[in-house]
């Protein structure tokens, strides 16, 4: 799919992806990706902590996303990377410098689903 077309869905297909916000709880270097990337826990509330590797180190450290909440989509299936196991995937925008993280606007209760 390119910028300028997209697929039109219906509002049960967007119904079944689940993006929810949660709280980062712990994030490090992950030394085995081959691109530069983050290994990131999150708590998602009611859906539990889920961790995954994120190609974000190029605009962001570890100790900077601690306590930040982020916006995942947390029903694919989990998928090696690596030695690691990503259980979601973490939202973002590819940008010239990086990925640049979605980001809620203001605090919101960790698990609460994109509606």
């Amino acid at each position: 799919m390119n910028a300028s077309s997209s697929e039109t869905i219906s509002w049960s297909d967007f119904e079944k992806v689940a993006i929810a916000v949660g709280t980062v709880i712990r994030a490090e270097v992950n030394e085995q990706a081959r691109k530069p990337a983050l290994k990131v826990w999150v708590d998602f509330g009611p859906y539990g902590e889920k961790k995954t590797s994120a190609q974000i180190a190029a605009l962001y450290r570890p100790e900077e996303i601690v306590g930040r909440q982020v916006i995942g989509v947390i029903n694919f299936p989990a998928k090696q990377i690596g030695a690691f196991m990503s259980e979601f995937l973490l939202t973002g925008f590819p940008t010239d410098d990086g990925v640049v993280l979605a980001a809620v606007e203001r605090p919101v209760p960790n698990g609460t689903r994109l509606a």
